[in-house]
Order: structure tokens, then sequence, then C-alpha cells
């Protein structure tokens, strides 16, 4: 550790950091470091804690048991060496907690009678332990199956039956994944052994096990009837219909015609009885939106079916690619001599970048196969084999593109490898299993639902999407192919890569200075840092390649294609593991990595129809660029940026990084504290900067290769509820500059009420008339229509009224749309594309006074009638400066120093996030951020 730190103090001022092991140190002869020191009293609380647990759990067996805090949880996975062992540690330390359970479990034997609660956390506990257990080994399986390697897969399957604390791990889906592969290869008697297994292990076959072996007689052309007989009355007695296997199996390929041959070759007359999974809503809350649409008809799309098809063509060629190159709007610049040359040698160095990592990838594998020498071990070659090996060199190659100069988390950037390979190996999958072509089908007939130019019904896209899987029944099933990883196989998986990349990846020390020694130098460390009191492991790019590429402006990015909105409607959701993307996988819930209750939980869930049909509906809202406002906006990007206009300024705008010598006699202790602050705070500042222009840049990047497309945003929840859009950086839930991007891709007449509606919506972006009725704001609007006007018409050199509002970039927005409308011919007919929001006054608080029937706070948050709308946060604003002036008679100096800084805006935030679990601390940053940002504030 200690080594790690030194290493991270020089890595600023040392232009060769050797990529050492972290090991433990024989006790120096000096005094060891503060680091070292807080260590070591950190060890010696922990163990003091836990010896004062044992002794009160003895005394009082009915104490809880205290729950595992995020740190412990993390800090095997977050500190674990970039090296080929990283998965052991993590084993290990997974190991060592189970350990210790079952030692207080022993303990505490005798009391668990009367601690009911104790044993309820073990027993979660412990089945979310054999849950991880078994999806790893299933999960191993179907990779080893995926890549062909079919006796890997037995031989792991028979070294888990043999041993029998082993075997209670499996369950019958487990030894069903080998009946599969037996029966597409039509060898019935290896199903009759895995049968003998399933009864050896005390388990019962299912549904899943009687269709393998049903399929495997379908595709034996000597089978004979009676052993068809035989099954079909095995599965009677088991409890178990044939419907139930057409009912609850997920086919792959051509499995259920092969059932359905083997089921009439016996019953002739036989046709699966199928059921429409759509019943209504039970909930009394929504019941009549399903029942009441006789005279309802589901609205059409602007577009016709032969449109809508084509635009599906083209995401499904997004998607197969599973990453997307776009020109970034940095391109734009003019380009420099340095930019040319540094972009030339970023592009020999990505290349020999791509052979060197090439080979140790190879290399990698090669070892694994030999190392491999018990079988019943879990090792990762088999996810290394999913992909081209190419592939999994592009994935690395993109990852170092992306990486921050400061580094990024070993934890994330881990999972966020593991994940990228996961994408990638789902989508091989459903080609394999012939799933696209179905897809292709159906959702060909779905359009007609959507198209302007079919008839119209009166049925949602989900029970649309549902009728037509269960009209085109033959083929593989679209739900529920594929087994999500665990979190930890990803993290796994993510570090082996991560080590590869940074063992292998050098460049030349003297490539940027000729007057350095050259000698090859690694791209990438691995160093250490302190969150709170964790030590986090951290990949950090050398400066050299930061310098390199910031200095060459490259002018293409690399997205996942999960990224950007889609080119056509996305799937409806019809359950919680299938909708959104045709082949991307995505979560109907978003969720912690790693946390599988929730998913549990909404598994369980008895109806979620109006769930699936509420995000279907935001998701069929098509989408277009708003491209006058966006070109106004990267005009501003590429020249210095703006903070008053929240457009980040790029890095030659950073404040400088002072250098100072720590060593140096000629400063005081105190000056020498300052300065390190000075340049702690400097670099804070850089980080900020940089991560704040590459969010921008992304953003503006996507909109501007979506300028001339119509798009649509794939929508999924929170445990919540609260709906939010899949692609993360452009989306309409954005900032102002993202909000002011887009606006509806159909457009509808004014009206006679549409203009005053734009005028109203402007007013509120202004934040000026908060108080006032919609009357006050409508006059407002027309008393400055001059500077409306003026603002459409030369936003960067007229008066530049729309600088001052809230919302600025969308406020430029609408003074442009109330321009054109009202110089147009008549403007009730004015098409008008314009987003008009309409929003709730502190939706916390609004569900709060409901909940509460509390007369008063619903007042002032508009939830009674009254003749102006009403504003908590300025009556907040109020009653906290009566407080302020009645300190600061007292003489209370911060309260005197307040005085005329009490606003709206600085108590907003505060009020807005109290109902949400802000805590006093929060809140104070809160408050500290929004008085830094007002100029006449005493810095």
């Amino acid at each position: 550790v200690l080594e790690a730190r030194i290493q991270q103090l020089q890595s600023d001022v040392v232009l060769d950091v050797q990529h050492a092991k972290v090991q433990f140190l024989k006790s120096p002869s000096f005094r060891p470091s503060r680091w070292m020191e807080k260590l070591s009293e950190e060890k010696k609380n922990k163990l003091k804690k836990q010896q004062i647990l044992q002794q009160k759990m003895q005394r009082n067996p009915k104490e809880k048991l205290p729950g595992k805090s995020k740190a412990s949880r993390t800090a095997a996975v977050t500190t674990a060496a970039t090296s080929s062992k990283a998965a052991e540690a993590l084993k290990t330390s997974k190991q060592k907690r189970r350990d210790s359970k079952s030692k207080v479990s022993d303990k505490d034997a005798t009391n668990k009678p009367e601690d009911g609660d104790l044993a309820e956390i073990e027993e979660l506990e412990k089945r979310l332990n054999e849950q991880d257990i078994q999806l790893s080994i299933r999960c191993y399986l179907e990779a080893c199956v995926f890549m062909g390697d079919v006796e890997r897969s037995q031989r792991f399957l028979l070294s888990q039956h043999r041993v029998m604390s082993r075997r209670k791990q499996l369950t019958t889906d487990i030894y069903n994944i080998m009946m599969r592969v037996w029966a597409k290869k039509g060898t019935l008697n290896q199903i009759g052994r895995i049968f003998i297994l399933l009864e050896e292990a005390g388990l019962k076959p299912n549904v899943s096990s009687y269709s393998a072996a049903l399929e495997c007689m379908g595709r034996n052309k000597n089978c004979p009837p009676k052993v068809i007989s035989r099954c079909l009355d095995q599965m009677k007695k088991d409890g178990l219909s044939v419907d139930d296997l057409f009912r609850e199996c997920v086919f792959r390929q051509d499995e259920r015609d092969m059932l359905l041959k083997a089921v009439q070759t016996v019953r002739p007359d036989y046709e699966p009885s199928l059921t429409l999974n759509a019943s209504q809503s039970s909930s009394p809350l929504v019941k009549d939106f399903y029942t009441n649409r006789d005279h309802h008809t589901y609205p059409k799309l602007d577009f016709t079916q032969e449109d809508l098809q084509r635009r599906f063509q083209h995401q499904l060629s997004v998607e197969q690619a599973c990453t997307v190159t776009i020109d970034s709007v940095e391109a734009m610049k003019p380009v420099t001599e340095n930019m040319v040359k540094m972009r030339e040698l970023l592009a020999e160095q990505r290349a020999q970048w791509q052979k060197v990592l090439l080979q140790a990838l190879r290399e990698n594998k090669m070892i694994l196969t030999k190392t491999n020498t018990r079988d019943y071990k879990l090792n990762l070659y088999p996810y290394l084999c999913l992909l081209e090996d190419k592939e999994y060199v592009d994935i690395m190659i993109q990852s170092v593109s992306n990486l921050p100069p400061s580094g990024e988390s070993l934890k994330i950037l881990a999972h966020d490898l593991g994940n990228r390979i996961y994408t990638k190996y789902c989508v091989r999958q459903k080609h394999q299993n012939c799933i696209v072509e179905k897809l292709q089908s159906i959702y060909g007939a779905y359009t007609e639902l959507l198209a302007k130019d079919t008839k119209v019904c009166n049925v949602l896209p989900r029970e649309q999407w549902c009728k037509l899987e269960m009209e085109q029944s033959s083929g593989p099933t679209l739900q529920g192919a594929e087994t999500s990883w665990p979190y930890v196989l990803m993290l796994e998986l993510g570090t082996f890569i991560v080590d590869i990349m940074v063992k292998n990846l050098k460049i030349n020390s003297d490539i940027l200075n000729p007057a350095y020694d050259k000698k090859l130098i690694p791209i990438l460390y691995h160093m250490y840092t302190f969150r709170s009191t964790r030590q986090v492991g951290f990949i950090k790019p050398h400066p050299i390649l930061t310098q390199m590429q910031q200095e060459a402006m490259e002018t293409t990015l690399t997205f996942d294609s999960s990224v950007m909105p889609m080119l056509c409607p996305p799937v409806p959701w019809t359950s919680e593991k299938f909708g959104a993307y045709l082949l991307t996988p995505a979560k109907l819930m978003r969720a912690t990595h790693g946390a599988t209750q929730h998913e549990e939980l909404l598994e369980k869930c008895p109806n979620l129809h109006p769930v699936f049909d509420s995000l279907n509906q935001l998701s069929n809202c098509a989408w277009r660029v708003n491209k006058p406002i966006l070109d106004i906006i990267i005009s501003i990007f590429n020249d210095r940026g703006s903070d008053k206009l929240d457009i980040p300024p790029p890095l030659s705008e950073a404040p400088k990084i002072p250098h100072f010598n720590p060593q140096d006699p000629d400063y005081t202790a105190s000056e020498k504290a300052h300065m390190k602050r000075e340049v702690i705070n400097a670099k804070k500042k850089c980080s900020e900067m940089h991560s704040l222009r590459m969010d921008a840049l992304y953003k503006l990047s996507i909109a501007h290769h979506m300028r001339d497309k119509l798009f649509w945003f794939p929508h999924n929840m929170d445990f919540r509820g609260r709906t939010y859009p899949c692609p993360p950086y452009f989306n309409h839930l954005g900032s102002d500059v993202t909000r002011a991007t887009l606006v509806f891709a159909e457009g509808k007449p004014l009206g006679p009420k549409g203009l005053d509606w734009l005028k109203i919506h402007l007013v509120n972006l202004t934040g000026l008339k908060k108080r006032s009725s919609l009357q006050g704001r409508l006059e407002y609007a027309d008393s400055i229509m001059e500077d409306i006007l003026d603002s459409a018409d030369d936003p960067l050199n007229g008066k530049k009224w729309w600088m001052e509002a809230d919302e600025p970039w969308q406020a430029l927005a609408c003074c442009m749309e109330i321009a054109n409308a009202v110089r147009s011919p008549d403007p009730t007919k004015f098409v008008s594309h314009f987003p008009v929001h309409q929003d709730g006054s502190c939706n916390g608080l609004q569900h709060y006074a409901a909940l509460g029937r509390d007369v008063i706070g619903a007042t002032s948050v508009n939830l009674m009638p009254c003749e102006v709308p009403q504003d908590v946060y300025s009556g907040v604003a109020q009653q906290v400066e009566e407080l302020r002036t009645r300190d600061a008679a007292k003489g209370l100096k911060i309260a005197q120093v307040l005085e005329g800084f009490i606003s709206r805006k600085v108590v907003k935030q505060t009020v807005m996030t109290v109902v949400y679990g802000v805590t006093r601390y929060g809140g104070r940053l809160q408050i500290e951020k929004r008085l830094k940002e007002i100029d006449e504030f005493p810095k």
C-alpha cells in the first residue's frame, strides 16, 4: 500500500511510472507514514468492534446482527490487483464472509428459536449466495455450449454432480442445459443418463426436461412411438400436460417444431392450446381505461408502414454492430499541423496496440486452457471464446480512448468491459437461435398498428405484440432466451481484460519529446486512492497518452448502440425481461449492479400491464433535432464555451496547476499547506471541467449525428416508478441545452389558444412571474414582444434578452417558435413541433400534503384552488429571510453577511430534495453552492 501511495504522489511529476505489483513490505526502520498509521488504526478499531459485538451477542442473543456496510462489501473488489488472481481474491473474500457468518451462526445455534430476525437474515444471505453460485454454473455451461465445447460442459456437469456438497448447488434447469445439447444431436441415450442424474440428485424433471426429451425423439426418425407414449405418460404422472410444454418453455431455433412433431407422432390431431396473456388490469384506478374503449382507437404515427419497416432495418443493423461511430462536433474546428501530427501518431500507436493485445489475449487463453487442472473449478476461458479475438481487442482499444485523464475506478471500468462483452454475446445468441428472423416477421406485422396507411385498431401496442407472438408461435421464443450474468462474473472478466491492457499497452517515452531517454513505458497504471476510509483501486492513463488525445481532437467518437436514440419505434414492453431495444438487452427497472432482490420482487408482481402500457406510450413518441438552436450551441462550444449559458469551456481555459517544491526551505509550513490546497483545487477544477466538456461533447455530437433523422427514446423506470429514457446522454430529460435541441417529430396546428400557451411557456422559462396568474403571464409576454423577436432574429449580437432567463436555451428556442408563428399568415394554422411543459409544483411535497390531508401544505403546492399560482419556494425563502433579519438584529455575523442573498433560487433545491432524504449536511452544501454562483456574494 505504501509503495502504491508513493507511486500515486509521484505520478504527476515523474515521466516513467513503473507498474509494480502491490505486496506486503517489511517494516521499514523509519517512522511509518500517516496513511499506514491510518490503516493500522482502522484495523485495530475494526477488531475491537468485532470483539464488542461478539460479547454483546453472547450476553444478549436477541440483538440483531448489523448489516454489512457498503465499504466492506466492495473492498475486496475495488482493491483487487489487476492480475489474473483478481477472481480468486473475490472468491476468497466471499468465502471469508461465509466462514464468519457460519461462526456467528454456530455460537447462536441454541438461540435460534428466540432470535427469529437473525435467523431470517442468515437464511436470506444463504439463499442469495446459493443463487449466485447456481447462476454462475448456469452461465459457465451456457458459455461452453455456445462456443461448441460440449465435452468441457459435460465434464464440468459430471464433476459437480459427483461431489455431494457441490451437487446440492445444482438445479433441474442446470441439468436441462445439457439435455438441450443432446436433444439437438438426437442422442436419446445421453438424455436418459441425465434423467438418471436428476433422480440421483433428488430433483424432479420439469417442463423443459420433458421438452428436450420429446424434441430429441422428434429429431430421431427411428424413434418408436411406444417410447414417445411412455414419456408422455410419465409426464402426466408428474402432473404436467403437453399444453404446459408449449405454454411455459422457452424455445430456440426449431425446438418447438421438433417437439410438436414428436407429439403428433402419437397424437396426430393434437394442436397446442395457447391463450393470449393480455388480461386486463385488476387495479380499480385504471380499470375503466381498459374496459371502456368501444369508441377509442390507438393513435397512428405520421409514417407509412413501408417507412416504419425500413427504419426497423436501419435500427437492426445498428444493434447488430453493437457500436456506432459518429463525427465529433469538434471536427468542425480548423485543423492545425499539430492536430494532424497527433492524429497520425495515435493511429499508428493503436495499430501497434491491436497487434500486441491480440497476441497477449491468445497467450492468456492458452495459459487458461492448461491451468484448469480440476474439472469442477470455474475459469474464464469459455467467456474469452464467445466473441472473435479481434472483438475483445476492439473493446479494449475503445475503453482506452474513453478513459478520462483523472482515471477510472477499477471496479467501474472492469464492470463496463464485462458488460460490453455480455451485450455482444447476447446479440450473437439471438442470431444463433434464429430470433432475428422471427423478430423481423413480428415487427413487420406490428407496424400495422402504428402506420397511418393501415386500418385503425382499438388495441394497445403490448396487446398487439402478444397477439402476433401467439399467431406466429412456430420457431424460437423471443422472450427469456438469455441468462443474465452475475455481477461478480462481469467484474472478474473485466478485471482480467484490464490486466491484459495494463501489462501490455506501452509507448515510447520520447514520442513527444526526443530529449527523454527512449524506452517503453506503460500507458496505463494501477494506483490507489482513498475515499473516506476505503482504499479504492484506480486505472489512470499516462500523461503522455492524455496529452496526445487532447491535442489530437479526433474527428470521430465511438459509442455503444444502446447510447443512441432508436431509429424506429421501440419494441413494446410485454414482460419485465422483454421490451425496448430490438437485440440489446434492457432492464424494465433500473437497480444497483448486483442487487437481485428488486428483480425477484418485480417478477412476483401480479399485474404490471398498466406499467408496460405507460412506458410504451412514452416510448412511441417520435422526436427530431431543433437544427437552428443546435448550430448556435455548437458555434459557442467550438469557440470558448460560456459558463453563463452552461456551455463548458475547453481545458485550455482551465486554471494552471501551480508547481512548487515541498522540500524548499524558503516556504513556511502554513505556506506549503496553502499551496498544496491550491494544487488540489486546481486539479479538481481541471477534472471537473474535463468531465463537463466531454459530457457536452457527447450530447452535441449525438444531436449533430441525428440532425436529419427522426428518432425514438425507449423508456424504463426506477423502483419508485419514475420513468426515464434509456439513452443516457441525449434525451428530453437532460439539461437546458439538451432540451432546447429537441422538438416533436409530429407537428400540430396551434389553433385558437396555441400561441398563448407558447407565450406562457416562455414566461415560465424566464422564472420571472412565478406568482402571476396565467393571464398576467400572457400580458407580460405581450409587453416584451419586441425583446422576444429581437432574441429570435439576432440571438448573439442583439439585446440578448433570452440570456437572462432561468433556462436560456429553451427560452431562445421558444422565442424563435413564437417569431415564426406570429409572422405566419395565420398563427392558428401554424404547425408547431414545440414541446410546452406542464410541471407539478414541488411534486414531492404534493405527495406529502395529499397523504397527510394537509390543507396549508396543499395550498402552497397548488393542490387547492387559488386565484394565482402559489410558490412554496418563495414562501420558504420569505420565512428564512424573516429569521435571518431577526438573527442579524441580534448581531449574528453570518446573518448580516447573508443580507440580500436569500432568494428563491438559493432555497429551491434544498426544499425540493428534503422530501427525498437530503441530510442536513447535504442541504448545507446545496445552499453553499447556490451562494457561490452569485457574483456579488463575498467569497
